[in-house]
């Protein structure tokens, strides 16, 4: 019933003829200047056929100076009473005397006919002049008496001084000098006095309490939770059709993406079937999901879908494609938004600028965006951005570390960057690889080839054949150094777009083919020995691709890695992360004989890596988590377990008792113990253990060296860091565990806490969660690590965590 009645006001507030003495008198205004503007086009067609128009004659007698003047006043009186019916609209309209002067005023308005219109035009114009002075002076009386009743009602409205609401005397002077600045305070309902502040600040926003003599029915803003809709179940599709209408047309780029999303239809129907098949027809619930794709909307300039078919990155619209296929073929309810327009009607905000919160509950579980989208939404949003936060999913190429992500901690501590510092989440970002634990890892997925496909490619492979990862001519540069040794061993050839000359940066020994489309580049890739990168760019998908595809990937090593420090194109990214190639993933998860990492500036060592690759020999391969049933298992997971809403519990020290004799507790032992031949500690399985996904029995404490991050830490254990489980051991059980020795625990706030330090014996607890961070280091702390275990060829999940 709440949710209808906020559903119910804002249809009165958009539509100014909700009551029937509104329609009629709209109807009849309505009326009127259809005949009116019939009469003036009638004038115009006269012009070419004379008496085809049943006005001609009548707009000629129109011709003179004073019945353009009348013609001038009928316009302005109408202006004037449009003007009064917005303010009308907002009224309650239920005062039976101002119904029935509207009555009144309809009913004089019904009694205007066409005929006669030119002997008429001037008793018309009078009536219409004292219906503007009637309609004001209806107004007038009406803010009067809702004047009289809630000031008498409630005394004088009195800013009230309460200790519970400290900025409410704020708030209001505050209102009185900039209501004006945003429409949406008078869509709301401000008109100016302190009763409408007051009733505003108290009731859309939440600043001041509740008015005595409001009606309470509907609770503040704040209070409207989600609403709470009967649970269905998602069930898999497997046609895309609907799909692909809802993507759009209109830019290139989207017919990128959905050609992507054809050619692989297949490919994510028998991906289904066999998730299915896993799953054991286990229950899913149905999301309602709002997909925005802010980097594509022309409010953040779109400079990409001018460039796809010259070249141009298109890793994002890969990803992005890729996900609205998973998010469809699982079966969620799913909105796309490609514009602010669309993204404004979706999300029910009021009209203006930004400055009021929603007032009904958020109309989606969960809402996956980018770092574009989220500034669109926090100008359109304004507060209840903050409320609805925790629904949010921002896709992120590069990653998003915790000291980066806390606004206040990242201005006091040198990481504040133009884009971090939203305060989510950590988990709440997703990246295009697993390199950032403290992400969570969405990716994308790569084609897979049949076994009878993997024979053909290498039974056609050309041994000395080299495709060069470098569509655009400016990666060329200053590359024909390791080019030449290339070209003695190999042919060349390249995919460097170009409309009419050949680039000058391509060797002459190079065959180019241009801009190739998908299905030509994956032919010549199936042909090819060899695909080489120039270092840039970074991270992309066609490295995955090529591999799949049966070649070997050759990159350079960066000495020293590239980061944020000392690279220009990193530089701004909210993330310390150190590339030390330019392809990380492919180096260290899936590495030789695939994957061949070497440093270019060494004749020698590049000659013997192209020597190596001719002798060797491989077979396609795909990683799992980059099939399309491991990222549907992956997004699967994610939409069914992780939940940034609800309140995370503090470590509960109920949790820690242990059942003793007749099930009663007793004294509580250690929580964690030492697992065989392991350094790590694991939960104890006589615990009890307290709700958690990933669960517990993933997770495994281990403690990292001075300067060492527990990434780097899990990794050469063989795990992964599991930010989700840090505040499990952020406690002194957790160091008792680890038999540290410690004079003094502190609490306090800092991206490398829980951590230690050997040497004063000092020991250190995080005060602040969103800055649990896997990715924190210092030279002069050990930092206690909670890693995980994961399922084979899917990192992002653990054993049990499906």
């Amino acid at each position: 019933m709440i949710a209808g009645s906020t559903d119910g006001q804002i249809m009165v507030r958009r539509c100014l003829v909700t009551f029937k003495p509104f329609r009629i008198f709209v109807v009849g205004i309505g009326f009127f200047s259809l005949c009116f503007l019939m009469t003036s086009l009638g004038g115009q067609f006269s012009a070419k056929r004379l008496g085809d128009s049943p006005f001609t004659i009548r707009t000629e007698v129109l011709g003179g100076m004073e019945s353009r003047g009348v013609l001038r006043k009928i316009s302005d009186m109408l202006e004037v009473i449009l003007k009064r019916m917005d303010s009308l609209s907002k009224l309650d309209n239920s005062s039976t005397s101002d119904t029935r002067r509207l009555d009144e005023l309809s009913s004089a308005i019904n009694r205007f006919q066409p005929a006669g219109l030119v002997e008429r035009i001037q008793a018309i114009a009078q009536n219409v002049s004292n219906m503007a002075i009637r309609v004001e002076q209806i107004l007038q009386n009406s803010m009067a008496q809702g004047r009289v009743v809630r000031d008498g009602a409630s005394g004088q409205c009195e800013v009230p001084r309460d200790a519970r609401f400290p900025d409410c005397p704020g708030k209001v002077d505050w209102m009185r000098s900039r209501w004006t600045s945003d429409p949406c305070y008078a869509f709301y309902g401000v008109d100016g006095s302190d009763c409408s502040f007051l009733v505003y600040l108290s009731e859309v926003e939440w600043f001041c309490p509740p008015l005595a003599w409001r009606n309470h029915s509907s609770p503040p803003t704040q209070r409207t939770q989600q609403a709470t809709s009967v649970k269905r179940q998602a069930a898999f599709r497997t046609d895309l059709t609907v799909l692909l209408d809802q993507v759009g047309t209109g830019k290139e780029s989207l017919s990128f993406m959905k050609r992507r999303i054809r050619r692989l239809a297949q490919q994510w129907s028998t991906a289904a079937s066999r998730l299915e098949a896993k799953l054991q027809q286990r229950w899913r619930d149905q999301k309602k999901i709002l997909v925005h794709v802010g980097f594509l909307t022309e409010e953040s300039g779109d400079v990409f879908s001018p460039k796809v078919l010259k070249g141009g990155p298109l890793g994002e619209m890969v990803q992005w494609a890729d996900i609205l296929t998973a998010l469809y073929v699982l079966g969620h309810n799913l909105k796309i938004s490609m514009s602010v327009k669309e993204l404004q009607g979706f999300l029910g905000v009021p009209p203006g600028r930004g400055s009021c919160p929603l007032t009904g509950p958020l109309p989606f579980d969960l809402i996956y965006t980018d770092y574009h989208g989220l500034q669109q939404m926090k100008q359109h949003m304004g507060l209840s951005l903050k409320k609805h936060k925790c629904h949010i999913r921002v896709i992120d190429t590069f990653g998003t570390e915790p000291a980066y992500n806390h606004e206040e901690y990242a201005t006091l501590h040198g990481y504040r960057t133009n884009w971090g510092y939203w305060n989510l989440n950590a988990r709440q970002y997703m990246t295009m690889f697993p390199h950032t634990p403290d992400n969570s890892f969405m990716g994308f997925v790569s084609e897979e080839l049949n076994e009878t496909e993997k024979r053909n490619i290498q039974q056609n492979k050309v041994n000395n054949m080299a495709v060069v990862y470098g569509k655009e001519a400016s990666m060329w540069k200053g590359k024909e150094g390791f080019l030449q040794i290339l070209h003695r061993y190999m042919e060349v050839h390249g995919t460097v777009y170009y409309e009419t000359q050949r680039p000058p940066e391509v060797p002459a020994f190079v065959k180019n083919h241009g801009l190739l489309p998908q299905h030509e580049l994956q032919q010549l890739l199936r042909k090819a020995k060899l695909f080489i990168g120039f270092g840039f760019p970074y991270e992309g998908p066609a490295p995955l691709e090529a591999i799949a595809n049966g070649c070997i990937f050759l990159q350079p090593k960066f000495h020293p890695p590239h980061s944020s420090l000392n690279h220009e194109f990193f530089r701004g990214k909210p993330t310390s992360r150190e590339v030390s190639s330019q392809h990380p993933y492919a180096e260290q998860y899936i590495g030789r004989p695939h994957v061949m990492t070497v440093d270019y500036n060494n004749s020698l060592e590049f000659d013997s890596a192209i020597r190596e690759i001719m002798r060797t020999k491989v077979e396609p391969y795909l990683p799992y988590e980059y099939t399309c049933e491991g990222m549907l298992e992956r997004v699967h997971a994610y939409i069914q377990h992780q939940d940034f809403c609800g309140p995370e519990p503090p470590f509960p020290s109920a949790n820690l008792s242990k059942p003793g004799p007749g099930g009663a507790s007793r004294i509580p032992g250690p929580i964690f113990t030492h697992l065989p031949n392991s350094t790590a500690l694991g939960w104890a399985s006589d615990v009890t253990t307290p709700p958690a996904w990933p669960p517990l029995s993933s997770l495994r404490l281990l403690v990292s060296q001075e300067g060492q991050s527990c990434v780097e830490a899990c990794q050469l254990a063989g795990l992964v860091c599991e930010p989700a489980h840090f505040r499990f051991i952020n406690n002194k059980e957790a160091l008792r565990g680890l038999e540290v020795q410690c004079e003094v625990v502190d609490s306090e706030i800092n991206h490398i806490l829980p951590a230690f330090s050997v040497v004063r014996r000092e020991c250190g607890l995080q005060r602040e969660p969103l800055l649990f961070s896997c990715a924190g280091h210092s030279p002069k702390y050990r930092r206690l690590c909670p890693c995980r275990d994961f399922r084979r060829g899917q990192v992002a999940l653990c054993r049990d965590c499906l």
